[in-house]
């Protein structure tokens, strides 16, 4: 199928200040297969096209956990945020610790996915830090290999996996998280919790394996991502490993971007890990944007039921979700307010996730979006297409609304279709 985008301008980031509008005020856009002949002509006015997003972190909880989400809703959830390709995390059920025990996760992929989804291998067995998966066999399915909702634990075992994800070359891609600096916290360990009388979760325990593991960098040579960092002494870990050219990337999250854990309510849809931290952190979070430290913004999209979330901050499982609102939010509260120029946060959402993990161009894998950025309106979590619920982004006024996606020269998603 071809499609003639009117009315819409397309988003050069390689132009002078990524101004919109290069090419004209018409796209004519189609997949590999179409004609200009009898394309499909859908109206955009006053609308912007920028390459589709990717987001590298996400969970989509089938097989084993569909009652929280599936391939379909996610990749319905992906596709309403302007995303064309995702990376679907491993803690599942089987979880893909072997070529055997992935079959199913591909499987319903295939047959239900909106938008292209590669998989994570697990690092360990079971993501239990034991025994190394089979990741030889697994590596030819995977975009690389994580044990994500969990840090790996032992030295000796990381420093393995590195060696054979180096010889394989696949990215390790870390939960940093010290399960001995945990001590039962389940939120920041700050003045929210000091003040509630809430256990807290020490900047440390992320910090900590992130200092360890670039070390295991430093000796394996290994291609290594640190998965949605949080901390203002992460970052500078990071920094410094870059300048010494270790061979180092990392992301962080919309909420770590625009929440600090002075906005915390007594609510489990503040209660993800790692956690809300301060404004300190935020502001190195921020400062890393700019200043490259930090390649990309991820969701860790975290679906979990109603019931699930409802048990407050203490009982509550741990994670949010998040495609649907990535965009309109840091739009509204980083380029609107000019943190960030809407060149940088294309690249932190499109460019660099699909460079470091060798995801392809979004325009020659036919992946686009469409986005009115004047569009102004409440996120209203009723009105999902996830499965999930939770999100401490509920209620915000927000500007820009995705009005269409399309995925490998498919449309996936039209506002009103």
């Amino acid at each position: 199928m071809a499609y003639l985008l009117q009315g819409a301008k397309y988003y050069d980031t390689d132009s002078v200040n990524g101004q919109a509008g290069v090419g004209g005020d018409t796209v004519f856009f189609h997949d590999r297969a179409g004609e200009s002949a009898g394309a499909r002509a859908l109206a955009f006015p006053n609308c912007v096209i920028f390459p589709g997003f990717a987001d590298v972190h996400v969970h989509f909880r089938e097989p084993g956990f569909s009652y929280k989400e599936t391939i379909a809703t996610g990749t319905a959830a992906a596709a309403r945020g302007g995303y064309g390709v995702v990376c679907a995390m491993p803690n599942l059920s089987p979880c893909p610790d072997s070529v055997a025990h992935l079959a199913p996760q591909l499987e319903a992929i295939a047959r239900s996915a909106a938008v292209r989804v590669l998989p994570y291998g697990a690092i360990t067995r079971g993501e239990r830090g034991e025994t190394l998966s089979d990741m030889a066999a697994l590596a030819r399915y995977v975009c690389a290999f994580s044990d994500d909702g969990k840090g790996v634990q032992s030295d000796s075992r990381m420093r393995e996996a590195m060696l054979e994800a180096k010889r394989l070359g696949k990215l390790i891609a870390a939960h940093c998280e010290d399960e001995g600096l945990l001590h039962g916290g389940y939120i920041h360990a700050g003045a929210y919790a000091a003040a509630h009388g809430h256990a807290g979760i020490s900047s440390e325990s992320e910090w900590g394996q992130v200092k360890r593991d670039l070390a295991l960098v430093r000796e394996t040579g290994c291609a290594y991502h640190v998965c949605h960092v949080s901390t203002k002494e992460s970052v500078a870990l990071i920094r410094s490993a870059k300048a010494e050219g270790l061979d180092v990337s990392c992301e962080t999250a919309p909420h770590y971007l625009t929440l600090t854990d002075a906005d915390i309510q007594e609510d489990g849809r503040f209660k993800m890990n790692p956690p809300l931290r301060t404004a300190a952190d935020r502001d190195a979070l921020i400062e890393g944007l700019l200043d490259g430290t930090i390649d990309m913004i991820a969701t860790d999209h975290a679906p979990h039921t109603q019931e699930e979330k409802s048990r407050g901050l203490k009982g509550s499982a741990m994670g949010i979700v998040g495609l649907e609102t990535a965009f309109p939010v840091l739009y509204t509260h980083l380029v609107r307010t000019g943190v960030l120029s809407l060149s940088k946060l294309v690249e932190l959402l499109s460019v660099a996730p699909r460079r470091r993990f060798g995801l392809g161009d979004a325009l020659e894998g036919g992946d686009v979006t469409v986005f009115d950025l004047n569009a102004a309106y409440t996120i209203d979590p009723e009105k999902f297409a996830t499965m999930g619920r939770a999100t401490p982004f509920a209620g915000w006024e927000v500007y820009g609304r995705c009005q269409a996606t399309f995925a490998g020269g498919r449309l996936v998603w039209k506002e009103d279709a």
